[in-house]
Parts: structure tokens; C-alpha cells; sequence
């Protein structure tokens, strides 16, 4: 048994690697997350993020490289980490045949948490996760968002230096959407460092910086307003009577460094001292009329879809949210 003794919440990746079978589904990923800090892993279904997160957290075992979770290896000695961080899976293990307080009691068991320290941690979980007045309602009887947020504080119940969440927002309503975030910034505030997977766009500007994986692999890490400010030129949403007969123009313009549809509009990446009216007019003499048109500030989404799309054109479309 290791008596290694975790020193602080920081996890740093090392070429970390996952195959089945022949395919890759996370490529030698290499970066590092602070301690106290919020990270995102940002990316469609099929990223590679489930798959990092259950390496991080010592569920899966990496096929090479390795993972530093609180100071412990999870390619040599997954079991040491565990009591330093919580994994909250998409489908979380909750028992709905037992009440909130039962679902909490019996985690804190699992966690070994010692009986005096009981009570104010779970006062505090109560408090912040707005489940107090449901202690005794069956885990199967709570709505989405109330699930997840028992999910959440069943995981915190032992004051994991490190969290990780895998889309821990998916399919909840936008209130509980907004509640869980709030929950997960005072977690950080406090000294918890959060990995989090999302594919929903604004709720990664929420975290301090973003990995942005695509068929797993790494893409770029920053700030979300460094990676909105790298994009190069600037970007214009048109709406034209055609769209994507228009996108498919756009992409050959050599002024226009990438054209991605955003419902019924597009959103056109010009290339540094290209002229909007210029490429407009260049549209209306192949046929493609076009109508409004004005500058925007590129989002995350524009950000992935620009740094796919430059090895794939067909790849991306808009991410989920």
C-alpha cells in the first residue's frame, strides 16, 4: 500500500495515451493544470474527454505516457490518487431507491469520512447545493439537475483536492445549469482544482483556460480570450439567400480564411487586410446574392471550428451550445 501523501491539487498529462484495439482515441496529450484552478476540456462527442478523464482519475489505464493527479502517478499507482480527487461519471452512481441523506450517508462511508467531521460537511453540501429541504426525498423521485447536483456533493463529501466532471451539465435545464457552475466557482475559490469536460461553448468561457481537443487530440490550451484573440483578420456574419452554396464560394476565396454556418448565417474568417465589400462583391458576380453582413467578436466556437477546419474543411460544423 503507498503512503504517499498528496502536496497540492495540480495534474499534469505526459503524452498521455489511450488505444482500443486499432484506433486512437486519446493522442499523446501533454499539458498541465494548476492547482485551485478551473480547466476545461472542450470538444464534441467523440473528443477524446470521457476518455482522459477516466484516465485521470485511475479508472482506465493509459496505453503509454503518463498522468500526475495530486502528485501520484495513475499509470503506476492509480489507487493512491483515488483518495485525493472524486470522479463525477456522466451517469454517476447514485441509489434511487435511498433518500438524499442516505445517498450522502452512504458515500461518506464509501470515502471512510471520518464521523465527526460528518456533520458540518454535510451541512455545507446541503447549503450550497440547495438540497436541504429534500434530505429525505428517494434519489430516483429528484429532477435532472437536482440528480446531479446530489451526484456532485456525493463526490465532494471527502474534500477531493481534485474534481473531475465528465459533462456534468448535460441535459440539465439552464437554471440548474447556472446552479451547479455557481457551486463549481466556489469549489475553486476554495482551493479545489476542477477538470471539466464540456461540449456547450459558454460554459467553457467560464473556465480559466481550455483545452481544445478534436479526435483526440490537443488543438490548443490558452485562456478563452487569448484563443479568441489568436484567430487572425476578422470575422463577419452574412446572411446570404443561399448559404451554403455561399459557404462553399467563401472557402475558395482565397481573401477568406475560413466560412463555418451558424444556423441560418455564416460566420465569414477574413483573412488579415481582405475587404468585406470586396469578397461580397465577388459573390453577387458568381450569383450569390447576399444581404446583411457586420463585424463580430469570433467566439470559442469559431476559435475550434477555425482550428479544425484548416486540415479538414468538411470536419466541423458548430459544437453543442
Amino acid at each position: 500500500m503507498s503512503t504517499h501523501v498528496a502536496t497540492d491539487g495540480r495534474v499534469r498529462l505526459e503524452a498521455l495515451t489511450r488505444h482500443f484495439g486499432g484506433e486512437v482515441a486519446v493522442d499523446a496529450l501533454t499539458l498541465s493544470v494548476e492547482s485551485g484552478e478551473l480547466f476545461g476540456l472542450v470538444g464534441p462527442d467523440g473528443a477524446g474527454k470521457t476518455t482522459t478523464l477516466r484516465m485521470l482519475a485511475g479508472v482506465l489505464r493509459p496505453t503509454s505516457g503518463d498522468a500526475v493527479v495530486a502528485g501520484v502517478s495513475v499509470a503506476h499507482d492509480p489507487e493512491a490518487a483515488k483518495p485525493h480527487l472524486a470522479y463525477m461519471a456522466q451517469r454517476f452512481g447514485l441509489y434511487e431507491d435511498l433518500t438524499v441523506a442516505e445517498n450522502l450517508a452512504f458515500y461518506a462511508d464509501l470515502f471512510e469520512v471520518p464521523r465527526r467531521e460528518r456533520p458540518d460537511r454535510l451541512e455545507r453540501l446541503y447549503r450550497f447545493s440547495r438540497l436541504d429541504e429534500f434530505r429525505g426525498r428517494l434519489a430516483g423521485a429528484l429532477s435532472g439537475g437536482m440528480k446531479q447536483k446530489l451526484a456532485l456533493s456525493c463526490a465532494l463529501i471527502h474534500q477531493p483536492r481534485v474534481l473531475l466532471l465528465d459533462e456534468p451539465t448535460f441535459g440539465v435545464d439552464p437554471i440548474s445549469r447556472r446552479e451547479l457552475w455557481v457551486i463549481l466557482d466556489e469549489m475553486v475559490k476554495a482551493g479545489t482544482t476542477v477538470v471539466v469536460s464540456t461540449s456547450y461553448m459558454d460554459e467553457a468561457e467560464r473556465c480559466h483556460r481550455v483545452g481544445l481537443l478534436h479526435e483526440g487530440r490537443l488543438l490548443a490550451v490558452d485562456t478563452p480570450t487569448a484563443l479568441r484573440r489568436s484567430l487572425p483578420g476578422s470575422m463577419v456574419e452574412v446572411h446570404a439567400d443561399d448559404p451554403r452554396r455561399a459557404r462553399e464560394a467563401l472557402r475558395g476565396d482565397a481573401r477568406v480564411a475560413g466560412a463555418a454556418l451558424f444556423g441560418d448565417a455564416l460566420h465569414v474568417l477574413l483573412e488579415p487586410h481582405a475587404s468585406w465589400d470586396s469578397v461580397a462583391d465577388a459573390l453577387r458576380g458568381a450569383g450569390l446574392p447576399v444581404g446583411d453582413a457586420h463585424p463580430i467578436d469570433p467566439s470559442l466556437e469559431d476559435v475550434f471550428i477555425h482550428r479544425v477546419t484548416r486540415g479538414a474543411p468538411e470536419a466541423a460544423e458548430p459544437v453543442r451550445g
